[in-house]
């Protein structure tokens, strides 16, 4: 199979204008992504609405692709992109890699890839086992529950399962939760299936476009991973993603 990924990137953001080009160690975030994930795949491109990140793009030497400018969401920049990219590029399945997480490491790209192992998977994204506390009740982190397949059950911003009749400092200790990662991947047909769905009352609800997908009979497979990822929302986390490289040296 061919594997390729596309990396969503929009200049606009409430919280951190231009992040994509907001150096980090010498280099655009958008760069640090794209030559992490290169390392593991059969192609990479930049999907972007903004001439400014289609230029820094060249500048380094990567593939990117211009997409509208009014896209709800990375996965659906990223059906453009592969529409587009299907007129000349043959590929089996699309890898969504999020923009802003410089980390990004070929062996969590390797574990989705292995997922299509299995002949039935449509679509697979990761999770990472959690081990603190504060993390499993965090919001912005989603959680998710899998069946004895490796499947999805279901993903909610809430802890899940619930682990009654125990005081919640001590769940990690009775069950084993997963923290969902943001990456996706899915066969190129797929892909475009999922984005003429109209959003969905659990989706709503949660804020969560993968509900969406299993609200309306979608199989997600998940990969697990033991890496954790990190993400830059905002001008505090590249800061600290500064100090992150100065301690890795």
């Amino acid at each position: 199979m061919k594997f390729i990924g596309i990396i969503p990137a929009r200049y606009a953001s409430t919280r951190f204008p231009g992040k994509p080009l907001a150096i980090l160690d010498g280099k655009p975030i958008i760069q640090h992504v794209y030559e992490n994930a290169a390392q593991a795949l059969d192609g990479v491109w930049i999907a972007t609405d903004d001439e400014r990140i289609a230029q820094a793009v060249e500048l380094f030497g990567g593939n990117y692709v211009m997409t509208r400018n009014d896209h709800q969401s990375g996965t659906d920049r990223c059906a453009e992109a592969a529409a587009q990219l299907s007129a000349s590029v043959s590929f089996d399945v699309v890898i969504n890699i999020q923009g802003d997480e410089p980390f990004v490491r070929a062996e969590q790209i390797e574990s989705l890839k292995a997922c299509f192992a299995d002949p039935k998977t449509e679509i697979a994204t990761l999770v990472k086992k959690i081990e603190k506390t504060e993390v499993l009740f965090n919001p912005n982190r989603p959680k998710v529950v899998l069946d004895t397949e490796q499947n999805a059950l279901l993903f909610s911003r809430e802890a899940i399962p619930h682990i009654r009749g125990v005081e919640k400092d001590a769940w990690l200790a009775k069950h084993t939760f997963y923290g969902h990662l943001g990456m996706y991947a899915y066969r190129r047909e797929v892909l475009q299936q999922i984005t003429q769905l109209k959003p969905s009352v659990l989706e709503l609800a949660e804020s969560l476009e993968q509900l969406r997908w299993l609200e309306n009979g979608f199989v997600i497979k998940v990969g697990q991973t033991t890496f954790e990822s990190i993400g830059i929302d905002t001008p505090e986390d590249l800061e600290a993603a500064t100090q992150y490289l100065k301690q890795r040296e």
